[in-house]
């Protein structure tokens, strides 16, 4: 369905002016819409979510509903006495009062605002960004560390459960498909072999949660770099976006995947892998931000299994890259044959590079 006519169907005042692409996300179909009238004007983000990622779009817009208000009311006093202003995007409801719309062909849309006078990048620019990625981050986690998971739904089943993205890549690798592409592809007997090695480390979070070591939390889901925006006047990060994968999980998941993002100043799209490492100067400055806040909810058996988030998350993105270019790249967004597979490389040699630098980051976060 056409963009425009959707964007109009949510409560903002005045004549639409553009409805453009807008981000690099590499799920929604984002835009990011104008209104103006005689005296003002209003920019809103509207999200089509892809059901063949997120099959219950409806329990995305729930998670954000309860979180936005939980946080919003937090920020309304924290603000107050804060260095900066903090903020979360708000729901733009329909013109029927509905958080989301559904066009004729069942697609779920969902417009919330945009945060304005502030940026994001794909990759962290300097210590003093990677200080304030781990800043918001610990915030968010904070903020939202006292809301019942029960209170919460799941919108994708088994996300960062390790083992099952190991399932999926042996389930794909049973198919004469991905057999070819094996048998052609040298970086891709690679990226198998690198996985098959660390095999048994991948439940290593499975188990610390049945042993009741750890506990399941409400978590971001997707706290990279680029969904973290900071202020374009005072420097200082201002919000995290993207909540569609906000569920109860372990927050270990989120480190992981915010420093896996913050601390490779090659970035996830890396074209020449000598490039990728693990800045250990990038992660002291992000682990120093994130326990300003975090330390306030954060165990000692959380901070016993730190390294291992660090380590597993690349781990874990790169077998999802991997699993997906197997099975035909049927679940991220692609601009080219084997993007899915570079990729892939980049997060495993990542992973490498943490592994490599063990013990100045056990050092760090002492």
């Amino acid at each position: 369905m056409n963009a425009s006519l959707i964007a109009k169907q949510f409560a903002v005042s005045g004549r639409l002016v553009s409805v453009e692409p807008f981000g690099s996300g590499n799920i929604n179909d984002t835009y990011r819409v104008i209104f103006r009238t005689t005296f003002s004007e209003e920019r809103f983000i509207l999200q089509r979510i892809r059901r063949a990622v997120f099959p219950k779009p409806e329990n995305i817009m729930h998670n954000m509903r309860v979180v936005t208000d939980v946080c919003h009311k937090k920020l309304e006093e924290i603000n107050e006495t804060s260095d900066r202003i903090w903020q979360l995007p708000k729901i733009i409801r329909t013109r029927d009062g509905k958080d989301f719309y559904v066009d004729g062909n069942g697609e779920v849309w969902r417009a919330i605002s945009n945060i304005a006078s502030a940026v994001s990048y794909e990759k962290v620019q300097s210590p003093d960004h990677a200080f304030e990625a781990g800043t918001v981050l610990g915030c968010f986690q904070n903020l939202i560390s006292d809301i019942p998971c029960e209170n919460l739904e799941y919108v994708i089943e088994s996300f960062h459960i390790t083992p099952t993205y190991l399932d999926a890549m042996d389930a794909a690798l049973k198919t004469p498909e991905a057999q070819d592409l094996l048998a052609h592809s040298r970086e891709a007997r690679n990226c198998l072999a690198i996985i098959e090695e660390r095999r048994d480390f991948c439940s290593v979070f499975e188990k610390a949660k049945k042993n009741g070591i750890l506990k399941l939390r409400p978590t971001h889901g997707d706290p990279k770099v680029a969904n973290i925006l900071i202020d374009e006047t005072t420097g200082k990060g201002t919000c995290i976006v993207d909540l569609d994968t906000i569920q109860p999980g372990l927050v270990h998941a989120d480190i992981g995947d915010a420093v896996r993002s913050s601390c490779n100043p090659a970035g996830e799209d890396a074209m020449d892998l000598h490039t990728v490492f693990f800045d250990t100067d990038l992660f002291s400055a992000f682990y120093r931000g994130y326990m300003r806040h975090a330390k306030k909810f954060f165990t000692q058996a959380d901070h016993d299994h730190l390294f291992d988030a660090v380590r597993i998350l690349p781990l874990e993105l790169g077998l999802r890259f991997f699993a997906d270019y197997l099975a035909g790249d049927v679940y991220f967004k692609t601009r080219y044959k084997e993007h899915n597979l570079k990729r892939a490389l980049v997060q495993l040699r990542l992973m490498e590079s943490i592994e490599s630098r063990e013990s100045q980051i056990r050092k760090i976060i002492g």
